[in-house]
């Protein structure tokens, strides 16, 4: 027995998981963060309802929240493993089975005699060599994996009709502009014609006008489809048939947080991704001690007893008590390069594991550096184009007075400068959605969604 404690001391079938030592920076980074405070003001530890105010839009995450077929998945996911954590802690009882019998034979034409055996049967594996111990920690962690995967799941259900809101929001903006400018043109169009009939233009400048107007009208039956192809994006988030969906005209959507000095990379322990992908990692971990300890023999106690009218070889009558005690112990002998085989298997997607998880921190880290950069490029933009947009406004005005009161300028001066301020509004509204992207994107990345 000592050296049975000896050798599995070395073996580690007993320790616990533990991350290992020679990991690089990021995985570095990941054990320092499990150690740091929890901040529940900062960006990762805000629940959605703080992040996304607009009332329609909660409302439309709750509604996904409740009917979303992938988040049902996951969440039966989480009773799978639950029922088989308890599976495993259960196999530290005995097991017992009860299983009555009787018969009878006639041999020869002799008298039949009943017999019957009323047993009740316990079986009970010592835990010696601690193959169901690693069992339960790996059922322990596979649960607290499935719970990882249904906040990745949330995560994305919640982001996902965020941004598909935004983008009818945006739709639904361009669409009205467009309309408006299309308005504008018509009425240009009979400019046109009046200040042709009074030898102010020429045919030439009608015939533009009404080209450009009979462009932006072109314009709308697309943006029209695109409403609707996203509606029906927002229907299947919301696990609905195919409708139209109500959404508010407010652009201002900001984060309740300071971005000026980015998210650490440490913070990235709470995503729900990286956090399933260590859990993943602990899971093969406990695979490969329990194909370790394979190699060891089963330990196993039995008891049987109950009551029969059968005793050795004779029928005794009336009936009686009977008990039995045995154990066993069964080692492993022509198995051992099954064992082998097991064994080199586990430690192999083991080393997978530990690959899959450093993949998901660098990937983490992409994910918060690249909706950074975009947050910041957008912020830039938006303001140059807003800029750019108050001058084509004026350039506008000031050019439509021009072509009535100067008879030097020309309709196509007023054509370009209508034409660029268009270009320049539809072109703000793209950078505000990609900024609100971003943001969402980044709510995301540090694991938002709670």
């Amino acid at each position: 027995m000592l050296l049975a404690v000896t050798t599995l001391s070395s073996c580690n079938l007993y320790k616990k998981y533990e991350l290992p030592a020679d990991e690089n920076k990021y995985v570095a980074d990941y054990k320092k963060a499990l150690d740091m405070p929890v901040d529940s003001t900062s960006l990762e530890y805000l629940g959605w309802e703080r992040i996304f105010t607009d009332p329609t839009l909660q409302s439309y995450i709750r509604m996904a929240l409740d009917n979303n077929k992938n988040l049902d998945d996951a969440r039966l996911n989480v009773e799978i493993a639950q029922a088989q954590l308890k599976g495993a802690k259960l196999s530290y009882f005995p097991s017992v089975a009860f299983s009555p019998n009787g018969g009878t034979a006639s041999y020869g034409g002799s008298h039949m005699n009943w017999s019957y055996t009323l047993p009740l049967a316990a079986n009970w594996e010592i835990d010696a060599f601690g193959k169901i111990l690693n069992r339960k920690r790996g059922a322990e962690v596979s649960k607290e994996q499935a719970l990882a995967y249904q906040q990745a799941v949330r995560s994305q259900i919640v982001c996902g009709v965020a941004n598909t809101y935004y983008a009818l929001v945006l739709l639904n903006q361009q669409l009205d502009l467009t309309i408006r400018t299309s308005e504008i043109w018509k009425d240009q169009v009979e400019s046109m014609k009046l200040m042709k009939e009074a030898a102010y233009v020429n045919e030439a400048a009608v015939v533009q006008s009404e080209a450009n107007y009979y462009s932006i009208l072109a314009s709308i039956p697309d943006i029209k489809e695109a409403i609707v192809t996203t509606q029906n994006t927002m229907s299947l988030l919301l696990g609905s048939y195919p409708q139209e969906w109500p959404v508010s005209s407010n652009l201002d959507f900001n984060l309740p947080v300071s971005l000026a000095n980015g998210v650490p990379v440490s913070y990235l322990a709470v995503r729900p991704d990286v956090r399933a992908a260590e859990r993943g990692l602990a899971a093969a971990y406990y695979t490969t001690n329990s194909a370790r300890a394979a190699f060891y023999p089963s330990l196993n106690i039995s008891a049987n007893g109950g009551f029969t009218n059968l005793l050795g070889n004779m029928v005794v009558n009336p009936g009686k008590w009977f008990i039995q005690l045995a154990g066993q112990l069964t080692a492993p002998i022509f198995s051992r390069g099954q064992n082998i085989a097991n064994l080199e298997v586990a430690k192999a997607r083991q080393k997978q594991a530990m690959n899959a998880f450093e993949t998901t921190v660098l990937s983490a880290s992409s994910d918060v550096s690249n909706a950074l950069a975009q947050y910041t490029a957008s912020e830039e933009k938006r303001k140059a184009l807003m800029k750019q947009v108050e001058c084509l406004e004026k350039s506008v005005e000031y050019t439509q007075e021009l072509l009535a009161l100067d008879p030097k300028t020309t309709y196509l001066e007023v054509l370009t400068a209508r034409s660029s301020l268009l270009s320049a509004q539809l072109a703000s509204l793209s950078c505000w959605h990609s900024k609100v992207s971003s943001l969402i994107s980044l709510y995301q990345a540090v694991g938002g969604g709670r």
